[in-house]
């Protein structure tokens, strides 16, 4: 969320945001509530003054002057009940329209209008080539008795699956080198809950906009599609020691998505599944825009340099401004090859936020002056399964049907090749 201040002072910026970000939002609308807003606000502090101040009246008056001051009373109260009730009727407009200010996006983000339009700014590693026609992620899978789609389709339904066997000590073995990886960048581990409430989603900028790609209970709690959510909201309403800052999280979680508007994309195979297992870098930093950059650049590192670890060729790309969501000023996507279809296939996003969630979801600290800041944010994937089965098992196949081990997994698979 921007402020409304900083939004009234730059109308211009904000519109031009929400222009390269193509998102459409009623900008003169939260203008004309806003002025709504504070003109009712201020007919309501007026009638309370004048409340205040007759109570402190008749303490003194007496008689005629005490009824005639007991009837002026009975006025402003009703005034005041109408007054209250139109501004929280307009609070709950202005409200509403405020979540959908996009935030403004870096200077640095690409121009575009979707993923196709994004900008590869590094390339590691050569292409996997083979002397032999390359199976996919699904035959190897399969051969080797690894995954059951079939059976998944049957208890989950569509994007169901199951795995089984080396695939689950092959999952094990990610988790597990991924904790010690990253732990060893400073960042602290937490399992955290999936299971979250709305104003956690409201926070982060999920909602309200994307409750379609949400599972939801019947209690109207939500299964978030990112250990961010629940990390972020483990901080709300809090002010933070500025000591603590900047905050480093390895959060893991299971993840939840319902891909609404992706039949037909990615059908087949642990590309897109509806059910999936994540860590999650989460940062919180101070107020300031280098610093948040710096954070940027370090969090997209650590990925990048764990996915080198694998030997796993990949690219990184800069998300243009339509591939970015409401709240990100800029996102990086780190992309694998995928040697069955011949193509890099994203398996992190790395984002900065500046005071966008914290703002939601109230997460404050006291500057060396004293001053209250809301503190920034960013996150980004460190892995997923089972996506990342995907590119290790295709780029270390063999031409017998073999699967070879990253040699970073060997100590935690307890094998080096999977027969």
């Amino acid at each position: 969320m921007l402020d409304i201040k900083f939004i009234k002072e730059n109308v211009e910026l904000v519109r031009a945001g929400a222009l390269k970000k193509h998102i459409t939002f009623d900008l003169d609308a939260l203008l004309k509530t806003d002025e709504e807003r504070i003109k009712i606000l201020g007919e309501v502090e007026a009638l309370r003054k004048r409340q205040n101040d007759a109570n402190a009246l008749m303490i003194k008056e007496t008689g005629g002057a005490r009824e005639n001051l007991l009837n002026e009373m009975k006025e402003v109260k009703a005034q005041l009940q109408k007054s209250e009730e139109k501004l929280a009727d307009i609070m709950k407009r202005w409200q509403t329209l405020m979540l959908t200010v996009p935030n403004i996006p870096d200077m640095s983000v690409p121009e575009g209008k979707d993923d196709g339009d994004n900008q590869e700014v590094r390339v590691w590693g050569e292409k996997t080539k083979f002397d032999f026609t390359p199976k996919s992620h699904i035959e190897l899978m399969l051969a080797h008795d690894m995954l059951d789609l079939e059976r998944g389709t049957k208890v989950s339904g569509f994007r169901g699956y199951f795995l089984k066997n080396d695939a689950v000590f092959l999952s094990l073995a990610i988790w597990n080198y991924a904790l010690r990886f990253f732990a060893s960048k400073g960042l602290a581990p937490m399992i955290v809950p999936s299971l979250v409430l709305r104003h956690n989603l409201v926070g982060t900028g999920y909602l309200p906009q994307g409750e379609d790609d949400m599972y939801k209970t019947q209690g109207g709690e939500f299964m978030a599609g990112t250990g961010e959510v629940a990390t972020m909201g483990y901080y709300a309403g809090e002010v933070l020691d500025k000591s603590q800052l900047p905050i480093k999280t390895l959060s893991f979680s299971p993840c939840f998505r319902r891909e609404a508007g992706a039949h037909g994309k990615d059908v087949k195979g642990l590309i897109r599944v509806h059910e999936f297992y994540k860590w999650e870098q989460v940062v919180l930093c101070e107020a300031n825009h280098e610093e948040s950059v710096k954070m940027h650049e370090w969090i997209n590192a650590n990925t990048e340099e764990f996915i080198q670890t694998l030997k796993i060729p990949y690219h990184t790309v800069a998300n243009c401004g339509g591939d970015l969501g409401l709240g990100q000023v800029k996102k990086y996507d780190i992309e694998l090859w995928v040697p069955a279809e011949g193509k890099y296939r994203e398996i992190s996003s790395a984002s900065y936020f500046h005071d966008f969630q914290t703002r939601r979801l109230n997460i404050r600290y006291k500057d060396n002056k004293n001053k209250m800041r809301y503190a920034h944010s960013l996150n980004s994937t460190a892995i997923p399964t089972p996506r990342i089965l995907v590119s290790i098992i295709e780029n270390y196949q063999n031409s017998d049907g073999s699967i070879k081990i990253p040699d970073v997994l060997v100590p935690y698979m307890g094998k080096n090749v999977i027969l």
